[in-house]
């Protein structure tokens, strides 16, 4: 079985060939080493690694667990010479990108037909597994749901300054979602792109932290060094049915994003028939059900009868309220949209009214 592969970041971007000698030095069992770049974090990917070569006992399943945009930043420094063959998990927006700058390969999986067409590349470049909505997550320990944030307005009201956490939106692909949102909304109800940096500085004015990775912002929320923070449904579903951390979630009323989740061939990758293979398998209907019963995803393939669906599942979609949103529009302005927040946001902002 394979193990992850992890180091710092400077690292994996400075020194992009590491990971082909590791799986070079690796190979010397005869099973086909499998590189899968993906955000989707150890549990998950611990437990299909084992699955799949349990399914493919001629591979060698290797991942990398970081960010989303770690995974494009890595992608893009390997272009001359890929190193992974799978990119697992990630917005659709950001596999559009890649797509656009030709890292990915054109794939067609058995289950093509199940997902709508509004959740895979018309080239077949990539294809969405899970739709992932996002939430405002809270220490159920310090707050009832009565009293945590309903709605995003509701977190710059003033008794959440200080209290907010931040994942490092320019690290995750959660938080440009959410961030991406926002800024779509208040566009399209002013015309003017400021009336969203004026929420995102009002949201700064109530950070507390930006917190480098997941795990240390569950870390903290669970220690009150924060007590609110802006995430993603399936990961605190996850955290509620596998560790005591008091953390819970709301549904914000006015609606959330629903990020299309993907996966893709990387372009050029060194086992390409073996990355196809592991697309396949991973959007089939055992491994989708897996993943929403083991990890609280939910799939974005159409085909499943309701009744084969966790009973977690069932009981939230009647309260799920996607946002709309204009994709195509937020993919465009996204970078310049996280750029301005970069330079004139972050660490600046001012509570108080617009």
């Amino acid at each position: 079985m394979g193990r992850e592969l992890r180091a710092p970041l400077a690292v994996r971007l400075l020194l992009p060939g590491v990971l082909g000698l590791l799986a070079a030095c690796r190979g010397g069992d005869g099973r086909t080493p499998l590189v899968v770049y993906s955000p989707h974090g150890r549990d998950l990917l611990s437990h299909f690694e084992e699955a799949y070569e349990a399914a493919h006992p001629d591979v060698d399943v290797q991942w990398m667990d970081m960010g989303s945009q770690e995974v494009l930043d890595r992608v893009r420094s390997e272009k001359a010479n890929p190193q992974a063959d799978v990119w697992w998990g990630a917005p659709s927006e950001m596999f559009s990108r890649a797509a656009g700058e030709g890292l990915l390969q054109a794939d067609h999986p058995s289950w093509e037909d199940a997902v709508p067409p509004s959740a895979r590349d018309s080239a077949g470049r990539w294809i969405g597994t899970y739709r992932t909505p996002e939430v405002i997550a809270y220490n159920s320990d310090a707050l009832t749901r009565e009293e945590a944030p309903k709605d995003w307005d509701d977190v710059l009201e003033p008794r959440w300054k200080d209290e907010v956490l931040i994942r490092d939106p320019l690290a995750s692909g959660t938080m440009r979602a959410i961030f991406g949102a926002i800024m779509w909304r208040e566009y399209r109800r002013t015309g003017d792109p400021e009336a969203g940096y004026r929420w995102l500085r009002r949201l700064d004015a109530q950070t507390r932290e930006y917190v480098l990775n997941p795990t240390l912002l569950y870390q903290k929320l669970a220690r009150r060094e924060g007590l609110v923070t802006l995430w993603d449904m399936p990961d605190v579903e996850t955290l509620r049915a596998t560790t005591t951390l008091p953390i819970d979630y709301v549904l914000p009323a006015s609606g959330t994003p629903v990020v299309v989740d993907a996966i893709a061939v990387v372009a050029g990758a060194p086992h390409p028939e073996a990355a196809r293979a592991f697309v396949d398998w991973a959007g089939s209907r055992p491994e989708v059900l897996d993943a929403a019963r083991s990890f609280f995803r939910i799939p974005v393939r159409t085909d499943l009868p309701e009744d084969s669906l966790p009973g977690w599942l069932r009981d939230a979609l009647p309260d799920l309220r996607p946002m709309e949103i204009d994709r195509g529009y937020v993919l465009e302005h996204t970078p310049e949209w996280l750029r301005h927040w970069d330079r004139h946001i972050r660490g600046q902002g001012v509570s108080g009214g617009d």
